[in-house]
């Protein structure tokens, strides 16, 4: 077994996600089900985004990362499409000691998602290592 599966409690916990564009709209989504207190970090921020941010769902910061502290976070998604930034995150979560997420980029992540059933109060993950997300969502 490559990956450990498990289930975090995020509930209002805060969780940084570097990046505003359709990569990171998927995971804010998932972060907000799990009722966690999401920051996106980024200079632009996409329509669904710019939304959920009007609605007071998520906390935008309006600039790219700049090397910033990630203490005051739990967990970290780095979703830009700029594989330097992504490394530079992935970098100073494992500096920090913190999980860091790298949307499509296995080699930086120290945890990945996994394709979620959720039939409440039962949830499934399906993984594959990230090794074949295609699959993962088939058997999903």
């Amino acid at each position: 077994m490559q990956h450990l599966p498990l289930f975090a409690d995020l509930k209002n916990r805060a969780v940084l996600v570097v990046g505003g564009g359709v990569v990171a709209e998927r995971r804010v989504s998932l972060l907000i089900e799990a009722m966690a207190a999401v920051t996106v970090l980024a200079p632009e921020l996409s329509e669904r985004l710019t939304g959920l941010k009007a609605e007071g769902a998520i906390d935008h910061i309006s600039r790219a990362y700049a090397g910033d502290s990630l203490e005051p976070y739990w967990l970290v998604v780095a979703a830009t499409d700029d594989r330097t930034v992504n490394s530079a995150v992935a970098a100073a979560a494992a500096a920090a000691k913190l999980f860091c997420n790298v949307v499509d980029d296995l080699e930086l992540c120290s945890f990945i998602m996994p394709a979620i059933v959720d039939r409440s109060p039962v949830t499934i993950a399906i993984g594959s290592s990230g090794l074949s997300p295609v699959l993962a969502r088939w058997v999903k």
